[in-house]
Order: structure tokens, then C-alpha cells, then sequence
């Protein structure tokens, strides 16, 4: 299968692109991204894109794909709900316009694990909007990934000093099920892409049961 990746110079992005280059599954990775992801592959193109709102509908470069692996994204801490929802909700929904032909694409977004059913955080309600909003348009399959923590990738370089902070929590993380691996990461958005799954929303467990 082709897909197309959003995120490759950052840490879940990258993950999931390098699972994706090691996988025999996939034929082709057209990452989209404002800078070089810094990786090199005979399955790898780049695509620079300053600005992901200036994209339009009927580009080329977009067309003929099977999946969208849309991990591109931002923390809301320290951002007000105007700016964190032009990055976790504006921008993917314009990208998911500008793809097709939708019918015969998957497309998977990386939202977040966390309880959906708190509205009044501001993070759910932008990342709830954006997921509802993918559902409902005409793909063959729109899925939200919510993954929780997640152990790198080996040869990954885009790892943020938070995360060496959260490898020391992985025995413990491990053990309540709230943890995957980038690999399964990749492996469940593939795995999505070949054969749908019953539910749209996929928690940690569904991830590790996927990439199985």
C-alpha cells in the first residue's frame, strides 16, 4: 500500500514513518511536511509544504494514496484554544478535504488519550470536534488513534527531553496497559488501512490488539 504521512520531523511522526519504511506492507511514504524529515529510503518522497492551509484540492501530489496517517500536531499547554485549534483541528480537516479520492482511503489522526467524556477541558473539545468531523466525511475509513505513552522507535532522532523523563515510568505504565510502542503504532495504522476495524475511536488496547 501508498500512504501519506504528516509529521515525520516530529516524535510520533517519525515513529511511525520509520515502522512504516521497515515494513513490507508499504510500498510508498509521500511525507508532507514544512522542513526535511532528515530519513533517507527508496520508499521515501518528500513533499515541503510552508503552509498546509494554502493546499488545495486536486493536487496531484495527494492523489492515488491509500491511507493518511495524520500525526502531525501540538501540545495544548501553554496555548490559547484559538491557537491550539488552528494546529489540532483547521489543519486537519483542510488536509482531509484536499485528499482523495476519499472512498478509497483510510484516513487516521492522531488525537490523544485522555477521558473524551470531560468536555469542558479545552483540549477534548477541540480534539472531540476534529474527530467527529473526520467520521463523518465520505473516506473509506476514518479512524482516531488515541494512543497514551509511547517507547521510540529504534534510529529515531526527533525525541523530546520530556520523553527521557517518561522511560523511567515505563515499568509501571507497562503494567496498568497504558503504554505501546511506536511499532505498534505504525503496525495498527496499517493494520486499520488493510482490513477497517469495528470502531472508529482506538484506545491503547486497540492499538496493541491491531498491531498483533
Amino acid at each position: 500500500m501508498k500512504v501519506i504521512l504528516t509529521g515525520a520531523t516530529g516524535y510520533v511522526g517519525e515513529g511511525v514513518l520509520l515502522e512504516c519504511l521497515d515494513n513490507p506492507e508499504i510500498d510508498k511514504v509521500l511525507s508532507v511536511s514544512r522542513r526535511p524529515c532528515g530519513h533517507f529510503h527508496p520508499k521515501l518522497e518528500e513533499y515541503i509544504v510552508h503552509d498546509f492551509m494554502a493546499l488545495r484540492p486536486g493536487d496531484e501530489k495527494l492523489a492515488g494514496y491509500d491511507a493518511v496517517f495524520f500525526c502531525a500536531g501540538t501540545t495544548s499547554v501553554g496555548k490559547r484554544e484559538e491557537e491550539y485549534k488552528i494546529i489540532s483541528h483547521d489543519i486537519p480537516l483542510h488536509f482531509a478535504e484536499v485528499v482523495g479520492p476519499k472512498e478509497k482511503m483510510t484516513f487516521v489522526y492522531v488525537s490523544g488519550a485522555g477521558n473524551y467524556n470531560h468536555t469542558d477541558q479545552m483540549w477534548v473539545r477541540v480534539k472531540k470536534s476534529t474527530e467527529d468531523a473526520l467520521v463523518r466525511m465520505p473516506f473509506k475509513g476514518a479512524y482516531n488513534f488515541r494512543p497514551a505513552i509511547m517507547w521510540r522507535y529504534k534510529g529515531q532522532k526527533n525525541i523530546q527531553k520530556m520523553q527521557y523523563f517518561f522511560w523511567f515510568l515505563y515499568p509501571l505504565v507497562k503494567f496498568f496497559d497504558y503504554w505501546n510502542t511506536m511499532s505498534e503504532v505504525g503496525r495498527a495504522m496499517i493494520a486499520v488501512t488493510r482490513s477497517g476495524y469495528p470502531c472508529h475511536e482506538i484506545e491503547v488496547r486497540d492499538i496493541s490488539k491491531l498491531a498483533k
